[in-house]
């Protein structure tokens, strides 16, 4: 493929040359040639080749680091609007999910969690701190609160899988409904390390209550990375309540 004069503007033809070696030649976080290279191969402008480029940057099929280049981004993992665990969606999607358990202990949740599980102030709950995969690459940082009083016994079980198939399974708590909010936030620190970003790269944020049979039964906060995760929607005009928001989970 080559670039020429023609209706079509050379940044436009560039930029699909560039999607056909992404979809052909190119992993993930492989380079792309130089900016130099790009003016030579192709016998364009160097605003050319930025504005190619430029453009797949922002529509997430390249990123780039400062001081390195620019390469080729990773695909992004797609939620429909479903109630479904984070193990169980990835692997329908022919993912393969992984989870390291960072913490898990019982206490008294903070106000929010307390609120959103409905307990009182001298109820206890577990703390499930987890890091999720999907492919070997981290995908999100989850941060989970259940009430202890239903669920004796909770942090002896392998939370490294799905905690919804062990709330069925073991407890008899099918997760049926959720309320969910979502924003963007930028990455601090700690989260920049466990999920391989740059500090303040973008994060999708969501914060979930689930319940069975109508009672809260988990209370999670999940921050996933906005480069490799996408939220897909279908809206309905003749829909009361507009739609739900349910986002891979547990």
């Amino acid at each position: 493929m080559s670039v020429v004069d023609g209706p079509v503007p050379k940044h436009r033809q560039l930029r699909e040359i560039l999607l056909s070696l992404i979809d052909s030649e190119l992993m993930p976080d492989a380079p792309i040639p130089s900016e130099r290279d790009l003016v030579t191969r192709y016998n364009v402008s160097r605003a050319t080749v930025r504005e190619a480029v430029g453009r797949l940057v922002s529509e997430g099929r390249l990123y780039r680091v400062r001081g390195k280049g620019t390469f080729v981004a990773a695909p992004r993992v797609e939620s429909q609007l479903h109630l479904a665990s984070f193990t169980e969606d990835m692997r329908r999607r022919g993912h393969k999910p992984s989870t390291i358990v960072l913490g898990a202990d019982v206490s008294v949740p903070p106000p929010p969690a307390r609120a959103a599980l409905g307990l009182t102030t001298t109820d206890r709950a577990y703390r499930i701190e987890r890091l999720r995969s999907a492919d070997g690459a981290p995908m999100a940082h989850e941060v989970s609160w259940l009430p202890a009083g239903p669920l004796p016994g909770l942090l002896e079980h392998d939370l490294s899988g799905s905690v919804y198939s062990i709330l069925a399974r073991d407890y008899g708590r099918l997760l049926d409904s959720a309320s969910q909010t979502v924003w963007a936030e930028g990455a601090d620190p700690l989260r920049a390390r466990l999920l391989r970003v740059p500090p303040a790269a973008p994060l999708l944020v969501f914060r979930r209550t689930s319940y069975a049979a109508g009672r809260p039964m988990e209370h999670v906060t999940s921050w996933y990375r906005a480069d490799r995760y996408q939220v897909h929607m279908k809206l309905d005009r003749t829909s009361s309540t507009g739609p739900s928001h349910a986002a891979h989970r547990n």
